[in-house]
């Protein structure tokens, strides 16, 4: 788990805007971690975390379309069913609030990624932490207790 910058851009509502940021991104070998996208009436609302958000940026407003950096979370998620109920549950409980969510559409070893913005990003990364650390340590112990079990043959 780590934070990292979003870029948040704002697309006129007009076909080809979001493609031409892609490709322009493409072009300049940015690489895309992962990214929504939300219609507005006015504008749409590209969200994305990028390789370089640095460099990011300055293609974006090179291409003299508004953008901003927010701190998230990026949480590794492993892709099966409760992994992100998991988190939400496990921030809720501590009553950090979740402002908005999305995940990579892919990711290494079977996992993806989750991003997160929270109200307190320091607050949900010792939650969230803490929560795995006891979630490794129930499995070692279910997996003690299948250690220690003793089969009478017959």
């Amino acid at each position: 788990m780590e934070t990292a910058k979003q870029i948040t851009v704002f697309l006129e509502n007009k076909p080809g805007r979001l493609a031409n940021i892609l490709a322009e991104l493409a072009h300049q070998k940015i690489n895309i971690t992962a990214l929504s996208v939300m219609d507005r009436t006015e504008h749409n609302v590209l969200r994305l975390v990028a390789d370089d958000p640095a460099k990011t940026v300055r293609i974006i407003q090179g291409l003299n379309t508004p953008c901003t950096e927010t701190d998230v979370l990026l949480v590794e998620l492993r892709n099966q069913p409760g992994a992100l109920a998991h988190v939400c549950g496990a921030l809720a409980a501590e009553h950090v609030h979740i402002d908005y969510a999305y995940c990579s559409s892919g990711g290494r070893n079977g996992k993806v990624l989750g991003i997160f913005k929270v109200s307190n990003a320091d607050k949900a990364m010792r939650v969230l932490n803490f929560a795995a650390n006891n979630a490794d340590k129930r499995r070692l112990e279910r997996r003690n207790m299948v250690d220690r079990r003793t089969y009478r043959k017959g």
